[in-house]
């Protein structure tokens, strides 16, 4: 006897859509979580269909239990002789349950709880914890300490009208290559309860933050989660930053300040969560660091995103005797036990520490260290309020920087309260950030538009002077400005001959001035 699909392929019957029950479906592909999958291996994946209430049960990127049939899919009508006899395995789910997104995957048995509220008395636990940071690499302290507390993280909160405000610490560090940077993004992913390494290039085609792909069998568009999605609620390190996609540019600036990814492509729109927590390291553009230039100058990197992180640090390796000296003895101390370095705290202790502090702690401010960060604040406004020679030394975005680097630094040791102990150490470590990357070397003076705009104060008074020079020469009846009569006037300003090659290389990259004849130079109009 004839079956029926048989018939149907002969055509003697034929489909009748008006007649016909139709159920909502959706094919979805799960894969093994990031870190749970051993050392050198890909996370194996299987494709998942879900039906009726089932689509649209989670997005990509969350972490799921699928409940379901384990069934062999038909092989169609493929393209090789060899895809049409081969069956690939899928699930046909019956249930789909969306584990919560934030540290409950790492289970705490009473005794850890014990273990870790006993840890936490100890007065000295701030410092062993930063010691406990990657402790095969010697000194770093400022950068452990930024990363511990990135770790921890702040209060994330939600304001009356919707608005999310950050809680994640972002920590950048620019520097010279062998400065062990990329060691210590390895090992916070690692002692990280949810954590992520990659690079700026990232290890898929959706990259840090989510793309859309095409499926080569099927031809159909799907949504890929990148690693800041799949790393949402815990840390993600990215090595190589200033080596970003050109898409994840645009995405990673909402994904640092709101936690989301938005995406509208090939007919897919979606808003992902990316509540994720970014340390991240990267090169200088010419190998090395250069002191005398900023830190957007040194980077590759637009500085949009720069004013995201709240410490960056430059770490450089200048030849020092002592500190070589030092250095050297560690190094070989190090190897002598055959690389073995004991920790302050065993890792897998510190790793519930840091969950258990990130799930049960959430400090408050007390009105004391409200006191300290207000006045720190106030003063380095005053300066440049007073003058208006002085550069801005601070921002509101520095300002909720050192709230956060506050109750971080109270959650390392489970206290409800951020306590003026706590506030004086934020306000050290952004000060010493400030004076790192903040300093325009040529006034002495601390400026924060090094960071939030690239040029310090007195590079822009510079600029707005070359180009009235420019404009008043051109209003006299000259059709531009010849290289040498500029310079001849920029000097009668303090404008050196560096300083002004400079300053036209940036007006003409910005498109304020333009070069009609060689040499010669006119404003834009």
């Amino acid at each position: 006897e004839v079956s029926e699909e048989e018939r149907f392929r002969r055509g003697t019957i034929k489909l009748e859509p008006e007649r016909s029950k139709y159920k909502d479906w959706q094919l979805v592909v799960i894969q093994e979580r990031p870190e749970e999958v051993p050392a050198g291996q890909i996370p194996r994946s299987i494709e998942v269909i879900l039906t009726d209430d089932l689509v649209d049960a989670a997005r990509p990127g969350d972490r799921v239990t699928v409940i379901g049939v384990v069934r062999l899919g038909r092989p169609g009508t493929r393209s090789s002789k060899f895809e049409r006899i081969t069956y690939t395995p899928y699930i046909e789910a019956n249930n789909v349950v969306v584990a919560q997104r934030l540290l409950e995957e790492l289970k705490l048995s009473a005794e850890d709880e014990a273990k870790i509220i006993e840890l936490s008395r100890d007065p000295l636990i701030r410092r062993r914890i930063i010691a406990s940071i990657a402790p095969t690499i010697y000194g770093m302290w400022d950068e452990k300490e930024a990363i511990a507390l990135a770790l921890f993280g702040g209060n994330s909160k939600i304001t009356r009208d919707g608005t999310r405000l950050r809680g994640d610490v972002h920590v950048l560090m620019v520097g010279d290559p062998g400065t062990a940077k990329s060691q210590l993004l390895q090992y916070a992913a690692r002692i990280a309860p949810r954590g992520i390494y990659t690079t700026g290039k990232g290890s898929s085609a959706a990259g840090l933050t989510a793309a859309v792909v095409k499926d080569k069998q099927t031809g159909e568009y799907f949504l890929e989660a990148g690693a800041m999605v799949l790393a949402d609620g815990g840390i993600v390190s990215i090595d190589e930053i200033d080596k970003m996609r050109d898409e994840d540019r645009v995405a990673i600036h909402e994904a640092m300040e709101q936690g989301t990814v938005s995406i509208a492509k090939a007919g897919i729109v979606a808003r992902l969560n990316a509540r994720t927590t970014v340390i991240a390291a990267g090169n200088p553009k010419r190998g090395r660091y250069v002191s005398s230039e900023s830190i957007a100058e040194n980077i590759d990197l637009p500085v949009t995103i720069l004013s995201r992180f709240d410490l960056i640090f430059v770490v450089r390796d200048l030849p020092n005797l002592v500190k070589d000296t030092s250095l050297s003895s560690y190094v070989l101390k190090t190897h002598e036990k055959a690389g073995y370095v004991e920790s302050e705290i065993p890792p897998d202790l510190l790793r519930k520490y840091i969950a258990y502090a990130r799930k049960y702690v959430k400090p408050e401010l007390t009105e004391e260290a409200e006191r300290i960060i207000k006045e720190y604040y106030i003063e380095l406004r005053k300066k440049s309020a007073e003058r208006e020679d002085v550069p801005l030394a601070i921002t509101t975005r520095q300002l909720e920087a050192l709230i956060r680097l506050a109750e971080a630094h109270a959650k390392m040791k489970l206290k409800n309260k951020v306590e003026a102990e706590d506030a004086v150490e934020a306000v050290r470590l952004m000060n010493s950030v400030l004076e790192q990357v903040g300093m325009d070397v040529e006034t002495g003076t601390i400026d924060v538009d090094l960071i939030m705009t690239g040029k310090t104060k007195s590079m822009r008074d510079k600029e707005v002077t070359v180009i009235k020079l420019i404009r008043e020469i051109i209003e006299s009846g000259e059709e531009c400005v010849k290289y040498k009569e500029l310079r001849k006037k920029a000097s009668e300003y303090g404008i050196d001959e560096e300083v002004l090659e400079k300053i036209i290389r940036n007006l003409r990259r910005n498109g304020e001035i333009y070069e009609p004849k060689a040499s010669c130079y006119a404003i834009t109009d």
